[in-house]
């Protein structure tokens, strides 16, 4: 897909099917539970005292599912064939909304709730399937962009089903109307989901645990093996946390500080899921169509901003009188508003997307919808902690709705430092972005030619400091750079080559056990499956021309045979961090901005290596981009 948009993936069976499947499941479970929660409120189906008791209960009944089923769906989503899987699932939504018609028609409150709890068990058996599906249908560069109009997909849904839910009940003879929209949307997700191409299952021989406690239990340990994947568990569900803060003070918002009505709420509802759907889309632009983690702090970072300029923008408002979404929308005054809550919501898409892809394609294949299922548990889990801590903020420490939004931004401050600090690839992949995307702009070819997975040496020519955080920006593995120990301890910079893994080196005659170690550290780094790049010259460039071939990569392939492959770097003489007129780092900056090349060869077997061969074919590389 690296040569067309995202949308292309709306051509293809392989994801379209899923896609409406998907949106459309999300539509109905907010319309059929708005529809019940404006019955509850306004329908008559509750007495008034009951309305509060019963509109908390409908939030805790949709939700419990996620905790007491999403650890057995995630075994029976590893186990069977998927689409057949996701076909059965929504027979049984069918099955439950023809049900919750009847009580719909019936005004049988007691009914709808328990079919509102079968709604929440037939979501939480869709989750763990719905987004274990994705990396076996689709490629590596196209993962992104997948989860991308899918998180775009699921935002414009709930707000299409919320809306809708509205709209029906305005309707007259909203319950007949209601009947047949859940109905029909339950009928129309099954149709689609007939079309979905089948996957294999990831564990067939999986014995079920029918115990949801003990599972529950394994499913959150197992998740804790990769501690990146289940950083960005809880990342994730922090997103959830923050979201689920804002929507359920929407209508508060509306009614007590904005002066408005039920247009309002929609009015934010609106503004909120278009925004997450933007960043969403925007996330596969900026990754460049692979799993950029780069720009997740850029997310969190953006959220907090504008999370904490929405508490001086809603601060400055006076409380106009009652008006409609126009009104509101045509006042100036809260303009920067619904500017500060849109970002807010674009930033989170950002944020949310490689988060997603990144658990998708490190989780071990044969447990991966187990591991989804952790996700969906502790999504669930931390959007009840978002309730619990509006009530304490709100409610026992009286607070505005104002306060509690700057309070949660300046918590995912702190939040993100502590994930950035316990996974410091994050914090690594950002400042490669950045580079790479303001002061260097890398154009590269023949990326393909480095595998997917298994150990490869990459060698280079050496131009400037800078070299490998762009080789690092391009290679889509992570790679282990060795780095000669003088530029690897220089101040400023120290911190960032430990944290990019470097490997320190020197001459032998400069420091012997420094140079030992580092062959020792390359031979566990390729044993370990690892990408590991070197500079055969040994040092910059002085003159802009490749140096000769050190024989050190002669001596990793005889002990180590794994295959090796060249590439050249082109358009860095000349920066502030090459040595051309003057030592790097000590001259005047003459350009802020270059165009670079990367070019990436072919690979070679390990008894075809010689430094003076890698050396030809790197300038026999660099001659082709001239």
């Amino acid at each position: 897909m690296s040569q067309h948009s995202q949308f292309a993936l709306f051509r293809s069976r392989r994801f379209l099917p899923y896609f409406i499947t998907q949106a459309l499941g999300a539509f109905n479970d907010n319309l059929y539970k708005n529809s019940l929660l404006l019955l509850i409120a306004f329908g008559g189906i509750a007495a008034k005292d009951d309305s509060a008791l019963y509109t908390n209960l409908a939030a805790g009944l949709f939700i419990l599912p996620f905790f007491l089923f999403s650890p057995i769906a995630g075994q029976i989503a590893d186990k069977l064939e998927k689409s057949r899987l996701i076909r059965a699932v929504k027979l049984l939504e069918v099955v439950i909304m023809i049900i919750a018609a009847v009580g719909i028609l019936t005004d049988q409150i007691l009914l709808m709730m328990t079919l509102l709890f079968l709604m929440g068990l037939q979501s939480a058996l869709f989750g763990p399937v719905k987004f274990a599906l994705l990396p076996q249908q689709l490629h590596k560069d196209e993962l992104v962009g997948g989860n991308a109009l899918v998180e775009m997909g699921t935002f414009l849904a709930i707000l299409g089903g919320t809306i809708c839910a509205g709209l029906l009940f305005d309707l007259e003879q909203a319950r007949i109307w209601i009947a047949i929209g859940v109905i029909g949307f339950a009928l129309a997700g099954y149709i689609s989901s007939r079309f979905i191409p089948e996957a294999d299952a990831g564990a067939p021989d999986l014995t079920i645990n029918w115990n949801p406690l003990t599972e529950l239990v394994n499913t959150l340990r197992n998740a804790r093996k990769d501690r990146a994947v289940y950083l960005s568990i809880m990342a994730i569900s922090w997103f959830w946390f923050l979201g689920a803060s804002y929507l359920t003070q929407f209508p508060n918002l509306a009614r007590d500080h904005l002066g408005g009505n039920a247009q309002i709420v929609t009015l934010l509802l609106t503004l909120f899921s278009v925004g997450v759907a933007a960043g969403s889309l925007l996330c596969e632009k900026l990754s460049g169509h692979k799993i950029e983690l780069g720009i997740v702090p850029i997310g969190s970072l953006g959220m907090s901003i504008f999370g904490i300029d929405l508490y001086f923008a809603l601060s400055s408002l006076s409380i106009s009188a009652d008006m409609n979404a126009a009104a509101f929308i045509s006042n100036s005054d809260h303009w920067r508003m619904m500017a500060d809550l849109a970002l807010v919501s674009v930033f989170g898409g950002l944020y949310v997307v490689p988060l997603q892809a990144l658990i998708q394609q490190r989780s071990d294949e044969s447990s991966r919808a187990q591991t989804i299922a952790a996700n969906n548990v502790m999504n669930s889990l931390f959007m009840v902690g978002s309730a619990v801590f509006g009530i304490v903020g709100l409610v026992l420490m009286k607070l505005s709705i104002a306060e509690y939004f700057c309070v949660i931004a300046i918590m995912n401050i702190v939040v993100a430092l502590y994930v950035y600090s316990q996974v410091p690839e994050f914090a690594l992949r950002f400042v490669i972005w950045m580079l790479s995307h303001t002061l260097y702009r890398v154009e590269h070819k023949g990326m393909l030619n480095i595998p997917e997975e298994g150990p490869v040496v990459l060698v280079c020519n050496h131009v400037s400091y800078v070299d490998a955080l762009l080789i690092a920006g391009a290679c889509p593995r992570p790679v282990r750079f060795v780095m000669d120990r003088a530029i690897s301890e220089m101040p400023g910079m120290k911190w960032f080559f430990r944290l990019a893994k470097t490997i320190p080196i020197c001459s032998p005659k400069a420091d012997a056990e420094v140079y030992e170690t580092a062959f020792r550290r390359i031979r566990e780094e390729l044993a370990d499956g690892q990408v590991v790049c070197i500079f055969p010259e040994g040092k910059l460039t002085r003159d802009g021309a490749i140096d000769t071939f050190r024989p050190g990569i002669e001596r990793i392939i005889a002990e180590t045979p794994v295959p090796v492959i060249p590439m050249a770097l082109d358009g860095l003489w000349g920066s502030f961090f090459s040595h051309k007129d003057g030592l790097a780092l000590t001259k005047t900056p003459r350009r802020f901005w270059s165009r670079v090349s990367l070019s990436v060869g072919v690979r070679q077997a390990p008894d075809q290596i010689s430094a003076a061969g890698l050396e030809t074919d790197v300038r026999n590389l660099l001659a082709a981009q001239s």
